[in-house]
């Protein structure tokens, strides 16, 4: 990934990605500086339909020419979802045309854009073309270069901007490849093993607690659910604390269950067919605290990360039995598919009575009825508070990761507490439906008093198919999201959010 503030002399081996505006409109410089006739060009848009719709995609062979490929991609109204989108379908166009000899993808980028959207076009350029492959033949040719065209190219806030792309899409990458690597490798020793291996050289203080320490501090849930698996349970603590940090503590949780039976109430194949994927809450947050460090961001963060896999066996915790948490506070085991919740209220009851935490944010794909309510690309947002709420969807609102609020307010949601009731423990951990807000409403007492926001991003940790900077499989979901709110300073207060 390069960046320069004017076109390049073309090779042959290069695809230029031309970027077609509202109602067809090629850029001003296409006239003087396209390798083909601006006319000539139009026609084509007309005769396939590029109206400039976002991610409309016109191929335009130069032959004898240099660039040999021209690839029109309709960039709307260059919004940054806009502008994610085209570059998406650019550089996956650009990967195909790399099979057969293309070597660099030029992508020129408007002016106007400015830093955030040269940032948004950096990510979804190096997100677009990440591909997870565990094959016995070759990987395909790939692209060599993306070179992205601007002409603020050399204004310190957009290279600065650039950068921070480049790393976030780094992190992102890291995160899908936890998310992605079969149950067959991935226990919660080989992710404890990656988190050290690439966070520690970036500084960051990572600890792990073993089955002593888990038993010793009461991570009741944790030994619960990893009992019946040959992998013992873990809970992985990455420490970002670098000089000149303010007094604010924010606290990442993320559920890591690397593969998911179901335990006793044990799932679907269907269902069991992802269960490897059930470790993106855990992958997200530490993806953001390694993103944070390579970035240098001046404010102190923790991820507590437990990681388990929910097998079947004689160790396994069974539908009735009473679990207790970190800080004494008890469930009722009604089903043991419903485990991510258990695992997050030890973390987050840890995290706060243990680590001075000064607001909790946790992350998992905890629910199946949030994809229901919401679909497969939106992730359900609680917050105890309106200000972080608005703090974290403004940060989102800069990453192309949609979040929906779902109502928290005892008007809304207090005649479904006596769901969680238990004649024999502080509550139960299947309370039923609305399924999303009875699991986050079983969350919220191990966050106490402090700021606290719940993320379900069960239908968007994974993808069915290749979107804009998205591609099958796992997505990174909330890395982002969760960066660009560290960057403001983790605020939760709305009206100091990401700017």
């Amino acid at each position: 990934m390069h960046l320069r503030t004017d076109l390049p002399e073309f090779a042959e081996d290069d695809v230029l990605a031309v970027p077609v505006g509202a109602a067809g409109a090629l850029p001003t410089w296409f006239a003087a500086h396209g390798p083909v006739d601006a006319g000539f060009l139009a026609g084509a848009l007309a005769d396939t339909g590029n109206g400039g719709k976002p991610g409309g995609i016109t191929n335009v062979p130069v032959p004898g020419r240099r660039p040999r490929s021209l690839v029109a991609v309709g960039v709307g109204d260059a919004t940054l979802p806009h502008l994610r989108s085209a570059t998406g379908v650019a550089v996956r166009r650009g990967q195909t045309l790399a099979e057969h000899g293309a070597r660099r993808l030029v992508l020129p980028v408007d002016s106007r854009a400015g830093a955030d959207g040269v940032r948004a076009v950096v990510e979804a350029a190096l997100l677009a073309g990440y591909r997870f492959r565990h094959t016995s033949t070759p990987h395909p040719p790939r692209l060599a270069e993306v070179l992205v065209v601007t002409a603020c190219a050399g204004e310190p806030q957009v290279v600065a901007a650039a950068q921070a792309g480049r790393v976030t899409a780094g992190s992102v990458a890291w995160a899908r490849d936890l998310v992605n690597t079969p149950g067959s490798t991935k226990d919660p020793g080989w992710v404890a093993e990656r988190v050290h291996e690439r966070l520690t050289a970036e500084h960051v203080q990572v600890t792990v607690l073993g089955a002593g320490d888990l038993a010793a501090g009461g991570f009741g849930g944790v030994l619960a659910v990893g009992g019946a698996s040959a992998s013992p349970p873990c809970v992985v603590v990455a420490r970002y604390d670098p000089p000149g940090a303010g007094a604010g503590h924010p606290v990442l949780v993320g559920a890591g269950t690397t593969f998911d039976t179901g335990g006793i109430s044990i799932a679907t194949t269907a269902v069991m067919r992802h269960a490897h994927t059930d470790v993106a809450g855990a992958a997200a947050v530490l993806a953001a605290v390694d993103a944070a460090s390579r970035l240098r961001l001046p404010v102190r963060v923790t991820a507590v990360v437990p990681l388990v896999e929910n097998h079947v066996g004689a160790g396994g915790y069974r539908p009735g039995d009473v679990v207790r948490h970190v800080g004494g506070r008890t469930t009722e085991v009604r089903r043991t598919d419903a485990e991510g919740r258990l695992l997050l209220a030890d973390a987050l009851a840890w995290a706060r009575l243990e680590l001075g935490a000064s607001v909790l944010v946790d992350v998992g794909t905890l629910t199946r009825a949030v994809s229901t309510a919401l679909g497969s690309r939106t992730a359900g947002l609680y917050a105890g508070t309106d200000g972080l709420a608005g703090a974290l969807q403004a940060a989102a609102s800069h990453t192309g990761e949609r979040l929906w609020r779902m109502p928290l307010t005892e008007e809304h949601v207090g005649h479904l507490r006596a769901q969680l009731h238990s004649d024999v423990a502080d509550a139960n951990n299947a309370p039923g439906d609305p399924g999303a807000t009875t699991a986050a409403l079983f969350l919220q007492p191990f966050a106490g008093d402090l700021p606290w926001a719940h993320l379900d991003v069960a239908g968007p940790a994974r993808a069915a198919a290749d979107d804009a900077e998205v591609v099958k499989g796992g997505s990174g979901f909330a890395t982002r999201t969760l960066l660009r709110w560290l960057e403001a300073g983790a605020p939760t207060d709305a009206e100091v959010a990401v700017a």
